[in-house]
């Protein structure tokens, strides 16, 4: 029986993605070596030493508050997959961390957006390589999808649909998306020919002559495309490497900076949180609020026509994008909820 109840905690145990488990663990052996440095039991640990552990994390090694929030939840989960209750709920723990939040916490600094006109500015100023090519791309793309840049680099270039509004990507895992179901993006054809999207990627699609697989790739010094997808942080390094470009200070911007920026000019332009919503792909929308970078500080922005249309002389057979013109009526949908980009 000891054996069945190990092996379901074990197969509960893999519920978690990589990620997680991997940040879990690492909070919870900062917590298993406080613990042991003062002989105290870590598993099942005493309510009132995790408590200590907490005023320890935040007054004296000077972790934020996120940082104790998410060491609680690891000492938490720890706890629950070995069978234990978790010390958390109870009353010296649950008001410690209340204090410490009154006290100590700090609204969440996030990365500054990059707006639409931080990206007219960019694109004007990115020169015509191979490599600005792919630029421009990864730039409009991750924008105009409120994209993840997980989400961005992980593209294949099956994932790509052309319809006649635009393109529509099929992202298949996200960071909230842990059961693989995938979900739909829209990207219409922009207002502006230097700085649609959809244009941007053709382009790049056309001059590295990549047929199949990852869509965003390196491309060396001799202007070689490789074969290896982009990682995440060369989404950030493009992002303040051209930020720097319109006299921005680039610590003020990473990968991330798409997204928010994305949002705050849908906001600004008038859409509705749903139709945000629908675009990014968050769950809640209370967390969506929190992407909203500030918006009512800026002025109005219009909504835009979608009235670029593709260049006729690109050759685009031999590629796998497929018209989904008659095999889906969500296009137009999906579509619709990201045309307010200002793009």
């Amino acid at each position: 029986m000891e054996t069945e109840k190990e092996s379901v905690l074990a197969y509960a145990r893999d519920a978690k993605a990589p990620n997680t488990k991997r940040a879990y663990q690492s909070d919870w052996n900062a917590f298993a070596a406080f613990g042991s440095a003062r002989n105290h039991v870590s598993l099942p640990a005493p309510a009132d030493v995790v408590a200590l552990y907490l005023h320890h994390a935040a007054e004296k090694q000077r972790l934020k508050m996120s940082t104790v929030t998410r060491r609680i939840a690891a000492i938490t989960e720890k706890h629950r997959s070995n069978g234990f209750v978790s010390p958390s709920d109870e009353w010296v723990v649950r008001n410690t961390l209340r204090r410490l939040r009154r006290e100590l916490g700090t609204p969440a600094q996030g990365k500054a957006p990059l707006l639409t006109a931080d990206l007219q500015r960019i694109m004007q100023l990115i020169p015509a390589t191979l490599t600005g090519s792919r630029d421009k791309a990864v730039l409009l793309l991750g924008f105009a999808g409120a994209m993840r840049r997980s989400e961005l680099v992980g593209l294949n270039v099956t994932d790509l649909a052309l319809a006649p509004e635009g393109l529509v990507l099929s992202v298949n895992k996200g960071k909230t998306d842990q059961l693989h179901q995938g979900r739909k993006i829209g990207i219409p054809n922009g207002r502006n020919e230097s700085t649609c999207p959809v244009r941007a990627v053709l382009r790049w699609l056309e001059e590295s002559r990549i047929m199949d697989g990852p869509l965003f790739r390196g491309v060396n010094q001799h202007g070689h495309v490789g074969s290896t997808r982009l990682t995440d942080q060369i989404v950030a390094d493009i992002v303040k490497k051209y930020v720097r470009v319109i006299g921005k200070y680039s610590s003020k911007f990473s990968g991330h900076s798409l997204r928010a920026g994305f949002i705050t000019s849908a906001d600004m332009a008038g859409a509705s949180e749903r139709s945000i919503q629908e675009q990014s792909g968050h769950r809640s929308l209370l967390v969506l609020r929190r992407y909203i970078r500030d918006a009512s500080s800026f002025a109005p922005m219009r909504r835009p026509r979608s009235d670029c249309r593709h260049p006729g002389g690109w050759n685009l057979q031999g590629h796998s994008l497929k018209s989904l013109r008659s095999k889906t009526a969500m296009v137009g949908r999906v579509i619709s909820a990201s045309s307010l980009s200002g793009l």
